[in-house]
């Protein structure tokens, strides 16, 4: 009753909401962890990110399940493994009595034809309150274009490589502008607006923030490409027959030989500085909207969760993109600040399934049965606390098993790989046929069936 009366007045006390009122999600696109500064990238620019890690938690330790958007996003937005039809964060948060409000991309959209269109991908309309879009030209951008595996470089608007054309990962454009023309800009603008309403409506809110950069093209204008000279970037090292002991099912088909990027190593670089670019780009939108939310005060009632659907490949492995069990891929960046909450790193392994009720947890609400992942505030409040043994991600092929040191894989025609993640972390030298770490492989063969069984 007392509930349902805070609803109808729209005077909500902390009682009834814990001492959380409101959760602001922030989803950047393909952002792989080690692009960040806070993350251990001393290249990076990412002054805003990094002042939220200081003031919150930041997970080192954290995996997506889907490794491509759409898996990724329709997961975590349910909080479980493989989502489908089960209720959203948005639909709980709504039968609670909030605003459920989208802003970008959260669902998955296509980038870049979704965004250029201005239309809604993937989008459940059920999920909120309000929705909406940023168009942007993306690819279409006037500036200075690059198609990288193809080495074309132009000033014309005719013949770039755009939505659904087979090259349009490896694009760039830089120009001159503020970068108030792009998506991303337009998104932190209505965040901000949306949060100054809610504000002066005293409304509590569950706001999702979709970033749609650093995901391909790599657009921004060149002030944002100039911290990054191509020629200053350092490719990741690939040893010598780096492919020899991986199983024929993990080998990417995104890799330099097959697109031709391997003839043209500085336009390698070139990449690197147009992710970064964009990376910088995003970081300031991110920056806008949490001075916005300190200044309206919002700040000590609103919890913000940072993170990606999941991270990239640029080069590693000679791979490229996402889509595979790589740890660039299925390690993401996580941040989340909690008012009354201490600030820290914690080495947890996390899971994007937990957000879900981790956010639920925060604001007192109550979790769906339909949910399969674990609140993270036991981990908020104290962050040596371990809440899993595990992390799953997936890919059609196969499954990945991420344990504290340890990476398996396993695929669908029974080849697996196995890494000592603290003695190998870039995952050079598969183990899976190694007789001294059986034992280990035995262990982690059981856990990632008992495992898969448990959510099937």
């Amino acid at each position: 009753m007392k509930l349902l009366l805070c609803c109808l007045t729209g005077f909500w006390t902390s009682s009834v909401l814990g001492s959380i009122k409101n959760i602001l999600l922030i989803v950047s696109d393909d952002l792989k962890a080690d692009a960040i500064n806070c993350y251990g990238n001393q290249t990076a620019h990412t002054p805003n990110i990094d002042k939220l890690a200081s003031a919150g938690t930041l997970f080192q330790n954290a995996y997506c399940q889907g490794t491509v958007c759409a898996p990724s996003r329709a997961s975590f937005m349910r909080g479980r493994y493989f989502g489908k039809n089960e209720i959203t964060w948005g639909e709980h948060f709504q039968k609670h009595g909030y605003s459920s409000v989208r802003v970008g991309k959260i669902f998955h959209m296509r980038v870049p034809g979704d965004i250029i269109g201005g239309t809604d991908g993937q989008d459940i309309p059920a999920c909120w309150s309000e929705k909406y879009n940023s168009p942007g030209k993306e690819a279409h951008t006037p500036g200075n274009y690059a198609c990288l595996n193809l080495n074309k470089f132009a000033t014309d608007l005719t013949g770039r490589e755009s939505t659904r054309m087979p090259n349009r990962m490896f694009v760039t454009v830089d120009y001159n502008g503020d970068g108030s023309d792009q998506p991303d800009f337009k998104t932190a603008s209505k965040t901000i607006e949306l949060l100054k309403r809610f504000k002066q409506e005293n409304q509590p809110f569950f706001l999702a923030t979709g970033l749609i950069r650093p995901h391909y093209p790599n657009v921004a204008p060149v002030q944002y490409f100039d911290l990054y000279p191509f020629r200053k970037m350092k490719l990741p090292l690939v040893p010598q027959d780096d492919w020899k002991d991986m199983p024929s099912q993990a080998i990417s088909k995104s890799n330099s030989v097959r697109f031709g990027i391997d003839q043209f190593p500085d336009n390698q670089k070139r990449m690197w500085s147009g992710y970064l670019a964009t990376v910088t780009y995003m970081d300031e939108q991110i920056g806008r909207i949490l001075q916005s939310l300190e200044e309206l005060g919002l700040e000590k009632e609103t919890a913000v969760i940072f993170t990606s659907d999941h991270g990239y490949l640029l080069g590693e492995h000679h791979f490229w993109q996402k889509g595979n069990l790589r740890e660039e891929v299925t390690r993401i960046p996580l941040i989340i600040r909690s008012p009354g909450k201490p600030s820290g790193i914690s080495s947890s392994i996390v899971e994007l399934v937990d957000l879900f009720p981790t956010a639920c947890e925060l604001t007192s609400l109550s979790i769906p049965d339909s949910v399969e992942g674990i609140s993270l505030v036991p981990v908020l409040a104290k962050q040596d606390v371990q809440i899993k043994q595990s992390a799953l991600s997936f890919v059609p092929n196969g499954t990945s098993l991420r344990t504290q040191n340890w990476s398996y894989m396993k695929y669908e025609d029974g080849t697996e790989e196995f890494y000592n993640m603290k003695t190998d972390p870039k995952q050079f030298t598969n183990l899976s046929k190694s007789k001294e770490d059986r034992i280990q492989l035995l262990k982690h063969r059981k856990l990632l069936t008992q495992r898969k069984k448990a959510i099937q």
